[in-house]
């Protein structure tokens, strides 16, 4: 495998619509992006994170240092939460604006980058909230710079011009993606991330699989999501329980990293369907549920759904961690049943009743799928048609595991 031939301690930069300085160690080009930054005027930033992890990795030391270095004031955020809100993002820009922030840093996972991201079009948009944002009242074609620092192997967020958060007052959880959120500069360093727990490292990498498994399968997917889809899941594969078994090393975090960058691409370029459609509502309703879980839950249920439609691809793209399907579409349901065989083999063995949900949730969930801003567009793409009732089905096979 290919793998073998890599120096992990090798610094590459990886050109998508995101420059991405990639590789352990790559934290140290922080320098660079800040000079750069201050070259073109940016004196003042507003630094967006979570409140623990951004020091905790040590990313921290490297960016305040570069900062400092290059004579550009700072302040931070740090009160970006799991499934970031909307009212976070306002009291950011409320900080922002009063300091006179011209770019935004953000650092953490899909939360603390994806709020950065909101930050970053607000700060252009000043007469605008983020709850304006979210619910789609406006389409923003600017934004302040953004250079985000990545320390999660899952959301692909450093590479897109995806971003989510929460509408608490309504449960929506809706996405946005516009052209002005593609970060100027990300780092992707897998040092950063040797301090995950492991369900973390569980969490993020198995929404990287479920990017891919929607781009591969969705209605505008092009051949290059599949391809995209297929190295991802060998990579999770291979790696995911080795850096399970050491959750220090970075080796196996370095190709986990790789893998959410190719699905950061991969629906970039494919697009979200069922899985992420149906995953919303229930992080909305319940903030606290981590966003890979949930989808972790969905993941077999939607294959199932999904594989009478495209057989073909999900039997080829599913073979590291389903193998033996032959591609015809009466293997719908021994295809969710391996999918489900191996999360429980690496450790995810939760289904949505393990998390405190009901049969009597199911209406509300899927009237928030086809109610909350941007969920219907993911479901029109979805490779057959989404119908409350198929939506409805999947809930409900998804509350207890099919391999009993």
């Amino acid at each position: 495998m290919w793998e073998k031939d890599v120096n992990i301690n090798e610094i590459k930069e990886i050109r998508v619509k995101t420059n991405v300085f990639f590789g352990v160690g790559a934290i140290t080009k922080i320098e660079e992006i800040a000079k750069e930054l201050k070259s073109k005027g940016v004196d003042k930033v507003i630094v967006v994170s979570g409140k623990g992890a951004y020091k905790v990795t040590g990313a921290w030391d490297y960016v305040e240092k570069a900062l400092n270095n290059n004579g550009i004031g700072y302040i931070n955020y740090a009160k970006v939460t799991p499934n970031p809100t909307t009212d976070a993002i306002n009291e950011a820009v409320t900080e922002a604006k009063e300091f006179g922030a011209k770019a935004v840093i953000a650092i953490g996972g899909g939360s603390p980058i994806d709020t950065g991201k909101s930050v970053a079009i607000l700060l252009e948009y000043q007469d605008k909230t983020a709850e304006e944002l979210y619910e789609l009242k406006f389409s923003p074609e600017k934004a302040a710079p953004i250079v985000a620092i990545n320390l999660t192997h899952g959301t692909g967020t450093e590479v897109n011009r995806f971003a989510v958060a929460t509408l608490l007052a309504k449960d929506f959880k809706p996405a946005i993606a516009y052209d002005c959120i593609y970060p100027s500069y990300s780092i992707d360093d897998p040092q950063l991330m040797t301090k995950l727990s492991k369900n973390q490292t569980l969490y993020t990498s198995i929404d990287a699989v479920n990017h891919v498994v929607e781009a591969a399968t969705s209605k505008v997917a092009s051949p290059y999501a599949v391809t995209l889809a297929k190295e991802t899941i060998r990579l999770v594969a291979e790696y995911l329980p080795k850096a399970v078994a050491n959750l220090e090393d970075p080796e196996p975090r370095y190709f986990l990293l790789y893998a959410s960058l190719l699905g950061g691409v991969g629906f970039d370029n494919g697009l979200l369907h069922y899985t992420h459609a149906l995953e919303h509502p229930l992080s909305a309703v319940k903030p606290d549920l981590s966003h890979g879980l949930g989808l972790a839950m969905l993941l077999p249920a939607v294959v199932k759904a999904i594989y009478p439609e495209k057989a073909a691809t999900l039997a080829d793209i599913l073979e590291p961690i389903a193998p033996g399907l032959k591609g015809t579409p009466d293997e719908a349901e021994k295809a969710g049943q391996l999918v489900e065989k191996w999360l429980f083999s690496v450790g995810v063995t939760q289904k949505l009743k393990d998390d405190g949900f009901t049969e009597s949730d199911v209406d509300k969930l899927v009237n928030l799928c086809f109610t909350t801003p941007s969920l219907d567009g993911l479901l029109s793409i979805a490779p057959n048609e989404a119908t409350k009732e198929r939506v409805k089905q999947i809930y409900e096979e998804s509350m207890t595991p099919y391999n009993k």
